[in-house]
This record gives C-alpha cells, structure tokens and sequence, in this order.
C-alpha cells in the first residue's frame, strides 16, 4: 500500500517537473530533480503537500532555489543533517532550507501564542525578524495557502475543529503578513479559505449569491468593457487594458461589514479596471466613465494628485452602470498597477484598520522591505537580496518569548535582566539568574531573536548597585536601568528626608528664621507634603539655591542699602578668613581652584595679596623650603552668593545628544560652564569643563548624577 502510494506521487513529482520545462532552464531543473529524489523516501501525505508547495511558488516564478526549499524543508530533522544537505546542494540552497525548516518547526509554538489572543502583530514582526532570508517567508506563506486547500478535500480527514484552528492561525498572522509583503495571489486566497473554515454559513450564502448571479454578473461585465473599450478608441487612447476585476468572498464580507451593507448595495461586485500607458490618459478615462454613466456622489477618490500614505496610486470610482447597476472602476498606469501588485503601494493599514496596532517605527520597515520586493527582480543574485534582508530589517530588535509563550520585544543587546524587568518590574528586582532555552546563561548575555528565556528569582530581594555599573553589562536598555534608580531612590527615602531635614534646618538657621509655615513653603516649591520636600532636598532634586530663593521671597525682608559694596564683596574671594582675619586681599589659586569645603591654605604673593591653594595641591606639596614660611592659615568664612571655579573631567561612550544631556544637567543644577573643551576617539568622548559652583555639594550632586548619564564611563573633578 505505501510502496503504491509513494509510486503515485513520483508520478505526480514527474508530471510536475516536466511542467517547469518552460520556466527554467535545464541545469536548474536537475535541482529540482534532486530535491524530488530526496524527498521521493518519505510518505504520500508530505511529499503531495511539499509539491503542492513548490508548484504555487513556481507559478509565482519564484528562483529554482526558493522552489527547491519548499520541497525540502518539511522533512523530518533526521532527514535535513546539515552534512547531507551541504554534500548535495551547497551552503546557499542548504542555509534556505534549514531557514524554512525552522519556520516550519515553529508551527506549534505560533498557534499556542495566537491562542492567547492580543499577539498577532508581535508574531508577525518575530516571524520577519527571525528569516534570514525573506525568501523563507514566501516559502511559509504558499505552505499555509497549501495547508488551506488540502483541507478542503475530503480525504483530508480532518474535523472541523482542526480546521477551524488552522484557519484562525492563517487569518491572524499569515494573511496579513502576505498583505503587508504585496503577495495579493496568496493574500486573497488565504483570506477566502479562511473564511470558508471560519464562517461557513455566510461563506455559503456569499458564495451562492454570487454563483446565482455570476452568468448575469459575467455577461453584464462584458457587455460594459465592450461598451468602454469602443468609447476608449473612439477617443483616441490606444494601448488601454480593459478587464473585469475579480471579487473575492473575504473582501465582499468585510466590506459589508465595515460599512454595514447588504450585499446589493456593495458597489464593487461589479468592477472594471482600466489600465493605461500614462498618468494623463488616466483623467481622460476618468471623463469618457462619467459621461457615459452617471456618478454615484461620495464614491470618487483620486490617490494619483494625492497619494495614500504608502504610496498606493490609482483613481477609484463608482458610477451607476447599465441597466441601473452600481459599477465600481479603477483605473491606473500600467506602472502604477505593477507597483501595486508587488506590494510597494500595499495599503495594508487601510486594510487592518489604520495606524493602532503599530508604531511608526514597525511601518518604516515594512515600508523598506516592500521597497526591498520592488528591487528583487533587478538583483542578479538572490544571496545579495538575503544579506540586504539580515542586514537592514529590525537590526535593532530581538523578540524573545516567556516560558509561557508571550512575545517580548526588546532593543539589539538586551539582557535577561533587561528581559526580567520587561516582563514585570518585581521580576527584575528579584532576579539572580536566568535560563535561555533551558541552559544556565550569565545575565549580561545578549539574547537573539527566538530564544525561550526563564528568569530565577528569590522570594525577598532587591537590585544590585552593580547593576548600574556600564562596564558590567548587565543592563542596556533605558528603561530597566530607570527601574533599577528608582528602587534605590525609594529605598533611600528615609534617609533622603532625614538629610534634606538638616538642610532645611541649616538655611533657616541662616536666616535667623524661626516662625516658617514649612507646609506653605513646600507648597511654594511644588511638593504635596513637608518630607517630600525633604526627600528632594536630600537627593539634590531641589538645590539650595531654589531653597534659598523660596525664603528669601517669602520670609526674609530685602535690605534698605548694601551692607558691603560690590567692589569690597568681590575682593573678597567668597569671604575667606585669613589667618582668622577677613577682608585681606585675596585670589583663588588657577591650578586647584579651591571650594568650600575644601581645606585651604594661603600664600603670599608680592603685589597680589594672598592666594588661596587646597591644601593637598601638588604646588604647595612641593614648594621649596625657603618659601614655606609665606604659607598662612585660611579657612572660608561666609560666602552668600559667591561662585568658585572648579575642573572637572568626564569620558563616555560617543554619541549624538552626549553633549545635551550633560547640558540638561548643568541647567537644572544651576550651574554656570566658563569653560568647556571636548574630545573624541575611537569612539570615547572625553569632555572637560571649568564650572563656578557655590560649594562643593552642589558639585557632588552633579557628578553624581552625570555620572547615571548613558553611556557615562567616569565623572570627576580634576
């Protein structure tokens, strides 16, 4: 029984091949031969299937290779080693078929993702984002279209439950996907067979309508290409392509359903497209259709002067036919129509039902893979269209899958970790290791597109500072490390507020204030409650000077005249008290430039005064003896709105918006740049600022938070 059955599908296999004569030439068709041999060892079922397979590619004149994998790539594992494929067919033919075969096993996992509902369009991005060759997902598209057929036999044995199931998989991810590809031969019949599994009934009453009507349909149509093909040469266009356009079941339904009509009052059942050599005659059509019937108001749209979104250019309008009839007519260059028909104008979110489902980023790269179809015929090897495909479609973008099958899209580099605090954020607080396709991986391992990731927690737990660590590499995207900051801010809350309390104090002491509303003050500096208020003052979100300014304005009264002139307070060099004595002539030293609170020393200068150096600068280290006795004690006094000048150094890793977002920084700190100086190789920006800063805890709160900056090496002060 099985040796008959494998004898019957080599005769078909024969048949079919001797069919292909026309199509390639005679060196490509002993590939074909080869595949049928190998694929000739297995049963009736999948060599009938496979076949079926590779003749739709074939009509579609797909390359003898992508044809060729189809029929291999459904064979069992034991029968695709890798050395045997290699020996027979070389590495190109061998990386499709093992690309498609890998499609092909993920069948199961797709129809248990779909079945959790709301993972379409992550499916179909991950499908694309896992072919290395876009030639596999043709090959998995005319797969499922053969799928569809053969269970319309009925020796399929297959219950209607079955195909139920297979039409639901094919009609949430495959068919939009041949859409969105430009595929319109399998789009259209993928559409209408999984209609047929799904929606039976009204499938039939379409279909009978139709079928009551199509002599009727059939000899109305031709009646009127025959009318407007006579109207066409009388007026002088010449070259015209007159056709009936074909209406699919899939297509009426959602029609009527979106625009909620009855089947009669669906204008495009009866349809003509018009097809002519330039973009001028197309209007000239468009006056000859409206003088001969009368247009129907609100159905003529012109995508030639105003193109949809996507490119899709044509005229469409709808008129009142003979004998009374709606009449649906496009009409459009020749080039137009080719475009379209290879899916570079494919309307697919007009289609789905607009922009919701996708972000513009996704539509940018459709976009350029329907550019990338358009170039396929012009690419004399098909090698180079797979590299262009690896190269440029979602390089930035791995989409991986939870233990229970969810689709999680993540940046290029990602992490488990980066994964862990995708999924849940109390996933990633509490995440000490992780598991990719079962094996133990480290968790500054990047993940690729496919793996099955599974995150070991502890019950009680939080994150690790080391996480935040660049050089670690255990975190690459914004947002978990955005996490990761968060948890440590709230877990230092108590002692944020304890700290920012003692600033409080501190200033209001200053000020010799003592009855403050400090509930009204917090409300002056944006803060629901008193310890918020605290909290960010012992963060740094709020820095003194904002404090400063919110007492003064409020509480403290402004001085009838200047207690010291501005000359005087300028000399002053921040109220430095030398040898405990104030007001002596005094300058900040260039090569350490001192702040407060740093210990200080003075030196005297001839016809200076004295200059005050840190007390650990290098210059008064290693000052000579005989000099030494010119040192003088100092230490800061009062230094109300005085700035002192201070380096500081940072390195990061180069890219554009480095420079801004340390800027942003500046601005909120308040923090006056005198000077800057940058720097880049190999990739590293090294960066160098003098700053005036009122102390340095208001430096210290810079660099600590340019230090968080992305892709910040070092922040430090020279």
């Amino acid at each position: 029984m099985v040796a008959h059955a494998l004898t019957l599908a080599a005769n078909d296999a024969e048949s079919w091949l001797a069919s292909q004569a026309d199509r390639y030439p005679e060196d490509q068709l002993q590939i074909l031969k080869l595949a049928l041999e190998t694929l000739s060892n297995e049963s009736e079922v999948l060599a009938n299937s496979a076949l079926g397979t590779a003749a739709i590619l074939a009509a579609m004149r797909f390359d003898v290779e992508t044809v060729a994998a189809a029929l291999l790539c459904c064979l069992p594992e034991k029968a695709l080693k890798h050395e045997t494929l290699i020996g027979r067919f070389g590495p190109h033919l061998t990386a499709l078929i093992e690309g498609a075969a890998k499609l092909s096993r993920m069948d199961h996992l797709f129809t248990a993702l779909n079945a959790e509902g709301g993972q379409s369009e992550a499916l179909r991005q991950m499908l694309l984002a896992m072919a290395d060759d876009i030639r596999v997902v043709f090959i998995k598209l005319a797969e499922r279209t053969q799928a569809l057929r053969e269970l319309a036999n009925p020796m399929a044995n297959k219950d209607d439950a079955q195909r139920r199931k297979v039409a639901s998989e094919v009609r949430e991810i495959y068919a939009p996907l041949a859409n969105r590809l430009g595929v319109w031969q399998l789009k259209w019949e993928l559409e209408d067979l999984s209609c047929r599994y799904l929606e039976p009934d009204t499938y039939r009453q379409i279909a009978k309508l139709l079928d009551e009507r199509r002599l009727d349909r059939e000899g109305y149509i031709e009646q009127v290409l025959k009318h407007l093909s006579e109207t066409l040469i009388a007026a002088g266009i010449h070259g015209a392509s007159v056709s009936g356009r074909p209406k699919h079941i899939a297509s009426i339904l959602a029609k009527m359903g979106q625009k909620r009509l009855s089947f009669d009052e669906v204008y495009d059942v009866r349809a003509v497209r018009v097809l002519v050599p330039e973009v001028k005659d197309c209007f000239h059509v468009l006056g000859l259709v409206h003088s001969l019937w009368q247009p129907i108001p609100g159905q003529f749209d012109d995508y030639i002067s105003r193109p949809k979104g996507n490119g899709y250019k044509s005229l469409h309008t709808a008129v009142v036919g003979p004998e009374g009839k709606a009449l649906e007519v496009q009409i459009r260059t020749f080039d137009m129509h080719q475009e379209a028909e290879m899916g570079v104008a494919a309307h697919w979110r007009y289609k789905e039902g607009g922009g919701s489902g996708t972000g513009s980023g996704v539509q940018d790269k459709i976009a350029w893979l329907r550019q990338l179809l358009a170039w396929k015929q012009e690419l004399a090897d098909s090698h180079e269209l797979a590299q262009h495909f690896r190269n440029e479609l979602f390089q930035d973008e791995v989409f991986v899958l939870t233990p229970q099958g969810k689709v999680v899209a993540l940046a290029s580099g990602a992490t488990p970790l980066d994964f862990a605090y995708a999924v849940h954020t109390e996933l990633g607080h509490r995440c000490r290791g992780a598991k990719v396709d079962g094996a133990l991986v480290p968790l500054d391992r990047p993940l690729a597109t496919g793996q099955r990731v599974e995150i070991l927690t502890v019950k009680q737990g939080g994150p690790s500072r080391d996480w935040l660590n660049p050089h670690l590499g255990v975190l690459k995207t914004h947002r978990a490390r955005s996490k990761v900051r968060q948890w440590f801010k709230l877990q230092d809350h108590d002692t944020h507020v304890q700290q920012g309390r003692e600033l409080l104090e501190r200033e209001l002491h200053r000020f010799n204030l003592n009855n403050v509303n400090l509930d009204k003050l917090a409300a002056r500096l944006k803060f629901p409650a008193l310890d918020e208020l605290c909290a960010a003052l012992g963060r740094g979100d709020v820095g003194s000077g904002q404090l400063d300014r919110a007492l003064q304005d409020e509480y403290v009264p402004a001085p009838e005249k200047p207690l010291v002139s501005a000359s005087k307070r300028k000399s002053d060099a921040g109220g430095v008290l030398v040898e405990g004595e104030p007001g002596l002539l005094t300058q900040m030293a260039g090569c350490c430039k001192p702040a407060p609170p740093d210990r200080i020393v003075g030196y005297t200068t001839q016809g200076r005064g004295v200059t005050i150096h840190r007390a650990d600068c290098s210059v008064i280290r290693h000052l000579p003896l005989d000099r030494a006795a010119r040192l003088l004690q100092a230490g800061w006094g009062g230094q109300d709105s005085q700035v002192f000048a201070v380096d500081i150094e940072l390195t990061a890793q180069d890219r554009p918006g480095l420079l801004k977002d340390v800027g942003e920084i500046l601005a909120q700190e308040k923090i006056n740049v005198v000077r800057v100086n940058t720097l880049s190789q190999q990739d590293t920006a090294r960066m160098e600022f003098t700053l005036e800063v009122k102390d340095i805890a208001q430096l210290t709160r810079f660099l600590a938070r340019a230090g968080h900056v992305r892709g910040m090496h070092t922040a430090r002060r020279k």
